[in-house]
């Protein structure tokens, strides 16, 4: 640390004598020029200020003080600038030279100029000291404290390594020659370098200078390097190939900068070797660093950079290597012949046969001669799994070297090199992985060698996986590159796209001549593709197919194509886009000349895309602007049937239920086949086909027809109820079949007598069990076919729920048919099965009423239940009476909602989405407030307590006005003709809102009804001109 500067004439004295004594007493001599010079400076001033005692005055002039503490302070920082080069290590004077000799320069020039007023204070009487002190003045003044070139050079070359920059290894040791030069230290005295380094360490510790750090970290990691002994051969591969007879490479074979044998030996105009391409980067280095180029041995600044090929030293070391290559190719011979694998001698062979096919490119001959290229690949072919991954790897990356002569190439492909490195495509270690497939990528610059790779097994699909493989980037543009090569060849392009690459095919089906587009079109027609394949190909070449059925050559190879791309149920609309039906109808309907394959290709393409309602029933098929369901297509389709091959006939059976089962085209559809002369003719024969795909279609198309028009079409059919139900019971008929024929018989109106001569007691039972083994899983899936067969089995029953005598009525006790149906309301299934279910119900519920209004026996004045003797019985002395009916009933009877606990399962229907399911509850539910009479009021008490007026009122005040809204309101307004519900709906203000609307706004029947609800509640009245408490029948 600096001292402050003396406040008195005899302290400047002591701090003089104590600084001058420091710099003139150090008995070593300095290794620096500078600080040398300033010592002898140091020296005279010693003796001047000593003359006469000056250092001893107590009395001197105010100038001679002030000149005395001048150079007192100077002299105490130079003082500490020259302990810096003499005890801080060599290194870290030389990073600092320039601040140094700065900060000597200018403590010299101080001290001169304080001389000089010392000068002009002596007294005239003492000439010789005036003179002395003259001249010490005038010296420094005039003196030049400058760094070397030698330490100016080594400076700035520290100075870009606290950059951080990259070095080669030919600049490194370029580096440490030049320090070692300017230390004074021969540039093989590792010790002395490393010893230098560790006190430029030390010297570091309290300096925060990230620029000097750096240039220890790099000087340090030079030294680590250079501490490696350099290996002289590069051949030398061990023991076990003939060490004895390797011969070394002479000194001067080697390259002082890279210590390895040289390759291309140049000559400077300092009369040096180097390899040529070690020197360039030490030139440029030098350059970049803003200094002039030098030798690096002997720090010689040279004039020209002439690289001079020593062409004497080039064939001397030619003919060493050559040699010794013999010599080792010798030992890899007598290695790779051993029968037993040596793993640490296989991958030293490896190595070397690597290296001579690099560094020795003109000695691979040899290398094939030798037969080691054919050795390594049946290394590869029989010992794959005992040598392991890693020499496997060094074994593909030495011959990935050797493909580099045309001959090895032949050899490797003659021995079948392109099999095992497909197989290496999936190696446990990346290594093994990248060496095969840039092997590959060698090898694919061929157009034979290409159609060889793609024809081994899995090549193609490897390579593509690897190529779509982000994970490892660098082996996917690896694998890129081949398939990119491979994509030349027109015969690998179907091999490609097998692979899933369809790219190349894609761009020749688009952009190629006919007969190409032809062929590609001929390949798509014949894969087999994933849903994204078809998927890509539908959206770039859908147009491009539809151009091509103009031709009729391309015909058939683009109906195919187009067949299995609408395979897929998203292709539908993108090939809808693209004209296909325009182009396809005509072929199918139209063309007399059309033959069958067309016809078959064609309606198989149609009814794929018919099979995906959404868009294609708005497309236009021809000019006029049809429609793909307008009358003459059905009719056409219909027609077409009758004469149609079977793989044909089938495709127009799927067109048919195709747009049958579309919600937009459904009607129209159905409308045209039953108004066709023999449309329904044309579709019964086929329920009796012996193809189960004919089949299947016909009886799917027959239940869509039955489902509309099931009284139309019922003379038809009457002969063929018989088939239907041997169908449903046959085991051997398919599920999809059973639940058809099902749903088929449930939607004809059967007469009484069909229902018990075809169907009968027998059936129900079959009917009741099946239906309880097709209960569905909590979870609530089912599949479709055993959710259609659900819907037909409770349409089946409902036949016996439409007209009910003694023997129908214990058909449906017997077998609790209002059990069943409303089981299937707790089950989670479609709203077509709890529809169809809430009909039962109502339909039972209803047939009850009926059978009591018509029993002869008298009722008792409380209901019309007690009379039903099969329905609520008499066994009991003391029979309770049923809140409903006001009379006995019991559960047994299967006729009452209440006993059979169906009432809460309907109003849990009321909160269903779908609306005909609702309206379907609400009319079962109104079934128990048909009769006003006698015990009414009970009846309404019950239904509060289940609290189904709330639930109705709920849903007429939330729906819109409607069928569903005209239901809810006739149950509402009789309900209040009740005082207790009349009474406490009263003051329920969205009740009340919602019946003045229905007023205003309903029709003739909802008016009426909203205008009694509203009276009921005295919130209206006399505007009826009628008794509000007058029973009026659901309409």
């Amino acid at each position: 640390m600096t001292s402050p500067p003396p406040s008195t004439a005899a302290a400047a004295a002591e701090s003089i004598h104590r600084s001058l004594t420091e710099i003139t007493s150090f008995s070593s001599p300095d290794s620096f020029d500078n600080p040398r010079r300033f010592t002898a400076f140091a020296s005279r001033l010693q003796l001047l200020l000593n003359h006469h005692h000056f250092l001893n005055s107590d009395s001197l002039p105010p100038a001679l003080q002030t000149a005395l503490k001048g150079i007192a302070s100077d002299l105490s920082k130079a003082a500490e600038t020259v302990s810096v080069y003499r005890n801080r290590s060599k290194i870290f004077v030389l990073i600092n030279c320039k601040s140094l000799s700065s900060s000597l320069q200018q403590h010299s020039s101080a001290i001169a100029s304080w001389l000089a007023l010392l000068e002009s204070s002596i007294s005239d009487n003492l000439p010789d000291l005036r003179k002395k002190a003259s001249d010490l003045s005038r010296d420094m003044k005039q003196s030049h404290f400058t760094v070397t070139e030698n330490e100016e050079r080594v400076h700035r070359t520290l100075q870009k390594e606290g950059e951080g920059r990259t070095t080669s290894k030919a600049v490194q040791s370029a580096i440490i020659m030049d320090l070692a030069r300017c230390l004074g230290i021969d540039s093989d005295n590792y010790e002395e370098l490393i010893k230098q380094v560790k006190l430029l360490r030390s010297d570091l510790t309290i300096s925060n200078s990230v620029s000097s750090r750096r240039i220890l970290v790099s000087l340090e990691n030079i030294l680590d390097n250079w501490s490696i002994v350099p290996g002289r051969s590069t051949l030398n591969v061990g023991r076990d190939f003939e060490e004895e007879a390797h011969i070394l490479p002479f000194k001067n074979f080697l390259c002082p900068l890279t210590k390895e044998v040289m390759k291309e030996p140049v000559v400077l105009e300092s009369s040096q070797n180097y390899e040529r391409t070690a020197i360039e980067y030490w030139f440029q280095r030098c350059l970049e660093d803003g200094r002039d180029p030098t030798c690096p041995v002997t720090g010689q600044v040279l004039k020209s950079l002439e690289l001079k090929p020593n062409i004497g030293l080039a064939g001397a070391i030619e003919e060493w290597v050559n040699r010794n290559v013999e010599i080792q190719v010798k030992g890899a011979v007598e290695q790779l012949s051993k029968e037993s694998v040596e793993v640490e001698g296989v991958e030293r062979v490896l190595d070397v046969v690597y290296k001579i096919s690099e560094e020795h490119p003109s000695n691979r001959f040899r290398v094939r001669n030798a037969g080691v290229v054919v050795m390594i690949v049946k290394l590869l072919r029989n010992c794959s799994k005992s040598i392991g991954t890693v020499l496997r790897g060094k074994a593909l990356m030495a011959l990935l070297s050797m493909a580099k002569d045309e001959e090895s190439k032949k050899k490797m492909l003659e021995e079948g090199i392109t099999r095992l490195a497909i197989h290496s495509l999936i190696g446990s270690s990346e290594k093994e992985r990248e060496c095969a497939v840039k092997l590959l990528l060698d090898f694919s610059s061929d157009e034979a060698c290409c159609t060889k790779i793609a024809s081994e097994k899995g090549a193609l699909v490897l390579l593509s996986s690897m190529a779509g493989n982000l994970e490892h980037p660098a082996l996917a543009n690896l694998a890129e590159e081949v398939l990119t090569h491979m994509e030349r060849i027109e015969d690998i392009i179907q091999h490609l796209a097998a692979a899933g690459r369809f790219e190349p095919l894609i761009r020749r089906l688009r952009e190629g001549p006919d007969d190409v587009k032809i062929e590609m079109a001929s390949t798509i027609g014949r894969m087999t593709l994933t849903n994204n394949s078809k998927e890509q190909i539908a959206r770039q070449c859908a147009r491009t197919l539809v151009e091509l059925l103009s031709k009729p050559e391309g015909r058939t190879s683009s109906l195919q194509a187009l067949n299995n791309l609408s395979g897929l149920d998203d292709n539908a609309t993108i090939l809808v886009d693209s004209a296909v039906l325009p182009a396809v109808i005509p072929i199918l309907l139209q063309d007399q000349g059309a033959s069958p394959e067309w016809k078959e290709f064609a309606a198989s393409t149609i009814a794929n895309i018919v099979s995906n309602p959404g868009h294609w029933e708005l497309a236009s098929i021809d000019r006029k602007g049809n429609l793909m369901h307008s009358e003459s297509v059905v009719f056409s389709l219909l027609g077409l049937l009758l004469v149609a091959t079977p793989q044909c006939k089938v495709s127009i059976l799927r067109i048919l239920y195709g747009m049958a089962s579309s919600p937009q085209a459904a009607e129209s559809v159905t409308i045209h086949i039953k108004n066709s002369r023999d449309g329904i003719k044309a579709i019964i024969p086929v329920l009796e086909d012996q193809e189960v795909e004919h089949r299947t279609y016909a009886f799917k198309l027959t239940r869509v027809l039955t489902e509309r028009f099931g009284h139309d079409l019922a003379p038809e059919l009457s002969d063929k109820l018989l088939l239907l139900k041997e169908k449903l019971l046959d085991n051997q008929s398919t599920d999809s079949e059973k639940s058809d024929a099902a749903c088929i018989l449930a939607n004809l109106p059967l007469s009484e007598d069909e229902v018990k001569t075809i169907l009968g007691a027998s059936f129900v039972k079959w009917t009741v069990m099946t239906l309880k083994m097709k209960q569905p899983i909590s979870n609530g899936r089912t599949s479709r076919p055993a959710s259609s067969m659900t819907e037909g089995l409770l349409g089946l029953l409902l036949h016996f729920t439409r007209s009910l005598d003694q023997e129908t009525i214990s058909i449906v006790r017997e077998y609790q048919l209002m059990s069943i149906f409303c089981e299937q309301l707790s089950y989670p299934a479609k709203p077509r099965v709890k529809q169809l279910a809430a009909v039962g119900l109502k339909n039972l519920s209803e047939a009850g009423r009926s059978l009591a209004a018509s029993d002869p026996e008298p009722s008792p004045p409380q209901g019309f239940c007690a009379p039903l003797v099969f329905m609520c019985g008499r066994a009991s002395p003391e029979p309770s009476n049923c809140p409903i009916h006001n009379a006995p009933c019991e559960n047994s009877s299967q006729l009452c909602l209440l006993q059979s606990n169906c009432i809460r399962p309907l109003v849990d229907l009321l909160h269903n989405e779908d609306t005909n399911v609702q309206i379907t509850a609400i009319e079962a539910l109104s079934t128990l407030v048909l009769d006003t009479s006698n015990g009414y009021k009970r009846a309404v008490d019950e239904l509060e307590k289940y609290e189904v007026i709330a639930a109705v009122i709920e849903l007429f005040t939330d729906v819109r006005p409607g069928v569903l809204q005209e239901r809810a309101l006739w149950m509402i307004e009789k309900a209040l003709r009740v005082d207790g519900p009349a009474h406490k709906y009263s003051l329920n203000q969205s009740l009340v809102r919602a019946l003045v609307e229905a007023l205003k706004h309903g029709n003739a029947n909802a008016k009426r009804h909203a205008q009694d609800a509203l009276t009921n509640l005295k919130q209206l009245s006399g505007v009826s001109g009628q008794a509000s408490s007058q029973s009026r029948p659901l309409r």
